[in-house]
């Protein structure tokens, strides 16, 4: 890793309480470390249930942590994620990380195309550049056109999580948070992903990610990040 990290968590902590078990509370997190560079592509090594989720839903601020630090290069200067402002919060999410799940949130009756094209427009990117560029990534994802003036919430599976990455890649967002984006792709399309993937990682992006795939390891990850052993509740 050279240069200064696009990303550097210190000694975060994060732990649940348990209230319909009166009050017991489990440390999933505890300690982490961890630099990630541009260019690099981190994929979080642990089995399942070692709170790998939680510590991405940590970086992007969906959970609050307990303790530590999660220092952002997010316009040039460095914020702390764990202390920010939900303002500052929602500012980094538009411009700087892009978090990619399991499953895709639409709005009934949005059309896939505008769904795709929607973080683009929240930039002030021109309506008809921002549907140009999100036809570009359905076109590269395979999703067939007669699909994108139709919602996606009846799609299949695989083809709305197709969505689901084109709204992530559609900005260039110099962080990427992955949680299994290619879990639920058939090999043909799981390929075209992990390509776009690829590409965005040797042009500097760095992603933080959690893959059980075997191909999706060997085809991205510049290495792997144990997480240590998830601490007992109390």
């Amino acid at each position: 890793m050279s240069g200064a990290p696009v990303l550097e968590v210190q000694g975060l902590a994060k732990s649940f309480t348990l209230h319909g078990q009166g009050g017991v509370r489990l440390a999933v997190l505890d300690g982490i470390d961890l630099a990630v560079a541009a260019g690099e592509c981190v994929v979080l090594d642990a089995p399942s249930g070692s709170g790998k989720t939680t510590l991405l839903r940590a970086l992007y601020g969906n959970y609050r942590s307990d303790r530590g630090r999660i220092l952002l290069r997010h316009r040039g200067a460095l914020v702390d994620l764990a202390a920010a402002s939900p303002r500052l919060l929602l500012e980094v999410r538009r411009e700087t990380v892009g978090y990619v799940s399991q499953f895709l949130r639409v709005i009934p009756r949005v059309p896939t195309i505008e769904l795709v094209a929607e973080p683009l427009a929240r930039r002030g990117v021109s309506v008809a550049e921002a549907r140009e560029r999100a036809a570009a990534l359905l076109h590269a994802l395979a999703l067939p056109e007669r699909l994108w003036g139709l919602a996606p919430a009846t799609f299949s599976g695989g083809e709305q999580q197709r969505v689901n990455v084109a709204r992530a890649l559609v900005v260039d967002h110099p962080l990427l948070l992955l949680d299994e984006p290619t879990a639920a792709l058939d090999a043909e399309n799981r390929g075209r992903v992990l390509a776009l993937l690829a590409a965005r990682r040797d042009l500097g992006t760095a992603m933080v990610a959690i893959f059980h795939d075997a191909e999706a390891r060997r085809k991205l990850a510049t290495r792997l990040f144990p997480l240590p052993e998830r601490p007992m509740a109390a």
